[in-house]
């Protein structure tokens, strides 16, 4: 008989929270799955108790996803080497700026044979230029990686809300493991091999929700926002024909990690909500996060400058205007109306 695959996420905030709720009640009902799933929680003092205690007590993370109950059998745990002790599938799920120092952690620690799955929106450099995530994560444990990108909004998963998803795996056997572990009816899944593509747009539409805010703060209208979706999409799918390895073809842009994902970006999420209050108040970037963000990070600025830095090395700038735009207005004091001049001037009008 096979043992039951133990299952360890590693992050709690938001959506770490949300997916946690979900895996941790398919693993008590499926017997391919060990009941008890930990999570590793960067402790956090709230209300004078620890976090690990509240959620190991209340089963609640009252800071990242209050009001919703996690399933019991999800174990708050405060060190990320306990956390992933004889885990067979470990589920990224931190904002990306941190990944590189946990795997370091980790990386004597993991059990052989384990594999791997990254919910984690964002890219970052390497010496040729783009580096995923999920390529950071592979070359540091030497596990096997997937990866998650879709239309979820976290607080809507968690509340049950009809959405859909995409898995993205090298290996079938471990990309329907991973959909078993995950699918619920209403959390529906759909699992392509095209992992770097499914990655990208993860990381890229982040970036394009940052301008869809701009145009909120400026008060343009519902015209204007569908401009810079489909503008924005198609400077991601440019660039992923540019930097992804292997094949890109536009089913996957149609799949929910593509065009529904960037849909929902635009019109809902952090990034757009920070980027209209951004035009509207004049504060930085980072004033908004910490007055509106409650503890989580913003990924589209940093995304942005990512991508601005791989482009300039590349000498790649002009093909992505509205990418630049973005980076521009985060970063180097642009005026945020600049950001319409970009859409009007866009080389897809040329």
């Amino acid at each position: 008989m096979v043992a039951p695959k133990k299952v360890c996420i590693i992050g709690s905030g938001n959506w770490g929270s949300a997916i946690a709720k979900i895996i941790g009640g398919n693993a008590d009902k499926l017997e391919q799955f060990d009941r008890t799933v930990n999570m590793w929680v960067y402790e956090e003092i709230v209300d004078g108790k620890k976090l690990t205690e509240i959620i190991n007590t209340q089963h609640e993370n009252v800071k990242y996803l209050p009001g919703r109950k996690l399933p019991p059998n999800v174990v708050a745990v405060p060190d990320v080497i306990q956390s992933i002790s004889g885990a067979d599938i470990l589920v990224f799920v931190v904002p990306h700026q941190f990944i590189g120092k946990l795997c370091d952690q980790m990386k004597d620690h993991v059990k052989p044979g384990a594999i791997g799955i990254s919910l984690i929106k964002g890219v970052d450099e390497g010496p040729e230029g783009l580096k995923l995530i999920s390529d950071i994560i592979q070359e540091k444990l030497n596990i096997d990686m997937s990866v998650l990108m879709g239309a979820n909004i976290a607080n809507e998963v968690a509340d049950d809300k009809f959405c859909e998803t995409t898995i993205g795996c090298r290996n079938a056997e471990n990309g329907n493991l991973l959909k078993e572990l995950m699918q619920t009816p209403n959390f529906r899944i759909t699992v392509v091999e095209e992992v770097d593509t499914v990655e990208i747009c993860g990381a890229l539409k982040n970036i394009v929700a940052v301008g869809a805010g701009f145009c909120d703060g400026l008060g343009f209208g519902d015209n204007t926002k569908a401009a810079i979706i489909r503008l924005g999409l198609m400077e991601m799918i440019t660039f992923a024909k540019l930097f992804c390895k292997g094949a890109v073809s536009s089913a996957t842009f149609l799949e929910s990690c593509g065009v529904a994902d960037l849909i929902t970006t635009c019109y809902g999420g952090r990034n757009r909500k920070v980027a209209e209050a951004f035009a509207k108040t004049g504060k930085t970037i980072e004033e908004l996060e910490n007055e509106m963000l409650n503890g989580q990070k913003l990924q589209g600025p940093q995304t942005a400058a990512e991508i601005n830095r791989i482009l300039k090395r590349k000498g790649m700038v002009d093909k992505f205007p509205l990418f630049t735009a973005v980076y521009q207005i985060c970063y180097e004091g642009h005026p945020v109306r600049e950001f319409i001049t970009c859409l009007q001037n866009h080389p897809e009008h040329l």
